[in-house]
């Protein structure tokens, strides 16, 4: 298989997890994950313990709709399918969106999801459940974090103190508005008791910086990337003192489309980061919000007189291609390596059933112990596309 994309009718043949070479790029292979929904969206992947990767995401009909629920599927050591999916949560009134994965120090596998009515986004609030047999099975469902309008999507990370930091972003909405992305900014939920409680603390001036991706490079310095609702660029901010504090989020070289971006941090120290070569300036295309092809109830926000932010979130610019880039000094600037996937990327729809959406999006990315890169990723919003590459495919 070449870059091109594929015809929507022919995906859901190819969705049974088996990974075949891609012709068309030496040591690459490819698979599509395994699903019985129409949507699949939101992927993060994580090695468990043991050696199996796991890939967690969300599936259902459309983003927003309850139906939405969290699944997993797994790739043991030495096989060449991954498994059947498993459904990690099922709350028919709740939209149960961008599921992660972290591995505790005590060994436990926490899932970690929002939870939201609709597409409102800032009532949104932070789920998990835990697993004490390395991911085979969960226990029950637990509040996390009850502040409304707190997204998560990135990894947990911990610091040299041994807290766990939760990169998080906080979904507001204006008065006499719903929730469509203009003000929302970002923070770090902090844990210093193993998960019991958490601490909300916010990065200053991060209007528009969300998605916050934190990576731990040694001695106490930190760097975050995040995606830009204003769909300009990358942005990024740094940390001196082990995640306590952060500076204000500033571009660096490559474009957003105010879609998901994620990094890693190599052995080499080198970083890797997948995303979209895309942005306002190079995208026509607009759509009025995320959830525009959800009806809902507007009488809940009352007769309050509208109010207009001074900036407002760009949403519908093409998520295509989905490139991979290489920063070799710490992330402060990329070069572009190669594009996994090239289309024309709409997304002015979230309609998977029909086929209207064609985006590749969402993507994430790990290292595995012999330097293989794993990425998976969303695909046409239809399916989970998993893609190998050798280490040597990064020079």
């Amino acid at each position: 298989m070449s870059l091109t994309a594929l015809p929507p009718e022919k995906i859901p043949a190819l969705m049974n997890g088996l990974i075949r070479p891609n012709s068309a790029h030496a040591g690459r292979a490819d698979a599509y994950l395994p699903s019985p929904c129409i949507q699949n969206h939101a992927a993060n992947l994580a090695f468990l313990p043991g050696g199996t990767l796991s890939c967690v995401w969300f599936g259902g009909t459309m983003e927003g709709m309850g139906d939405i629920a969290v699944y997993m599927s797994k790739l043991a050591p030495g096989t060449a399918q991954w498994s059947e999916p498993q459904k990690l949560s099922d709350d028919p009134s709740k939209s149960e969106q961008n599921p992660l994965i972290f591995n505790a120090p005590d060994r436990t596998v926490w899932l970690l999801y929002t939870s939201q009515t609709s597409g409102d986004q800032d009532g949104a609030v932070v789920k998990c459940r835990i697993s004490r047999d390395d991911g085979k099975t969960f226990g029950p469902v637990r509040l996390l974090c009850d502040l409304p309008g707190t997204f998560v999507r990135q990894p947990i990370v911990t610091n040299s103190k041994g807290d766990w930091l939760l990169p998080a972003f906080r979904c507001v909405s204006l008065p006499g508005q719903r929730w469509s992305g203009d003000v929302d900014t970002a923070g770090v939920l902090i844990s210093r008791d193993q998960g019991q409680s958490w601490t909300m603390t916010d990065v200053p001036d991060s209007l528009g910086a969300v998605h916050m991706n934190i990576l731990a490079l040694g001695k106490g310095r930190m760097i975050a990337f995040f995606r830009n609702r204003f769909a300009l660029n990358v942005l990024s901010a740094a940390s001196e003192d082990d995640g306590e504090s952060w500076s204000r989020p500033r571009p660096i070289n490559l474009p957003n489309n105010n879609s998901s971006i994620q990094a890693v941090l190599l052995k080499d120290d080198r970083i890797a980061m997948v995303y979209n070569h895309s942005s306002a300036e190079t995208s026509t295309a607009r759509r009025r919000s995320l959830y525009d092809e959800i009806e809902s109830d507007q009488s809940e926000m009352g007769a309050t007189e509208p109010v207009t932010s001074g900036r407002k979130a760009i949403w519908g610019v093409s998520r295509a291609p989905l490139s991979l880039a290489l920063s070799d000094n710490g992330g402060a600037d990329f070069h572009r390596l190669i594009d996994l996937d090239t289309g024309d990327g709409y997304c002015l729809s979230n309609n998977s059933r029909d086929s209207l959406n064609r985006e590749f999006s969402y993507p994430s990315i790990v290292e595995g112990p012999d330097g293989t890169l794993h990425i998976a990723y969303t695909y046409y919003r239809r399916a989970i596309k998993y893609v190998r590459l050798p280490a040597e495919a990064l020079g």
